[in-house]
């Protein structure tokens, strides 16, 4: 298998996700950026959109084979290489890391994206204050119950299961990053900020921080 490549954006928290895990994986890559916003995007441009039709990021790229969506890439990452384990042991451990994982996914993501935040404002007419005040209290909600979580499961450690980064942490540090760039208040969530700071520790995590991409501005 030749290098993967790597469809990325320097802001894209889910192209960031797909880079701490290579990170983690110890699994060299070419990074190709796709600039979402000069130009109308390149995402919505003929070459990409016939790689991608759904015309996001990240997209993987390894030989013939091409995946698009985080979690698939991730998950993709963990079958092919997989140690050092994203997901730990055990069916039960292995739903609850998932469980906080697509809190993130499925739950904060996908309501803050860039694209749900364009159609507010310029379809719908919402202001700026509005949309940050929308995207302020998506990151609020999801967040404080992943903090319930992580304060009372036992399984809670050095990061989100246990004393060794996983599946969860990838996940939730680019939503912290996400977080913190809207100004978001996160004084009420103690966990999070001290499983952020651990990862944030990691030669993995912070080279895949989006200040350091290649592409960044």
């Amino acid at each position: 298998m030749s290098d993967p490549v790597l469809y990325t954006y320097w802001r894209s928290s889910a192209s960031y996700r797909v880079r701490i895990a290579l990170n983690l994986k110890g699994i060299g890559y070419e990074s190709r950026p796709v600039n979402l916003v000069r130009e109308g995007g390149d995402q919505k441009k003929p070459g990409y959109l016939g790689l991608n039709p759904q015309g996001l990021v990240p997209l993987l790229k390894v030989d013939d084979l091409v995946i698009n969506q985080s979690l698939a890439i991730i998950e993709y990452l963990e079958e092919i290489r997989p140690d050092p384990a994203l997901l730990p042991c055990g069916p039960a451990q292995r739903a609850r890391v998932r469980s906080l994982a697509l809190m993130v996914a499925c739950d904060i993501h996908p309501l803050n994206n860039s694209g749900v935040q364009k159609y507010l404002g310029r379809e719908l007419g919402v202001s700026e204050d509005a949309r940050l005040a929308w995207y302020r209290h998506w990151i609020e909600a999801g967040f404080r119950a992943i903090e319930i979580r992580l304060a009372r499961e036992p399984e809670t450690g050095r990061f989100c299961h246990g004393d060794t980064p996983g599946l969860a942490d990838v996940f939730l540090v680019p939503q912290v990053y996400n977080a913190r760039r809207f100004d978001c208040d996160l004084a009420g969530f103690p966990r999070i900020m001290q499983i952020d700071a651990a990862c944030l520790e990691l030669d993995a995590f912070s080279r895949a921080a989006p200040e350091v991409q290649p592409d960044a501005e």
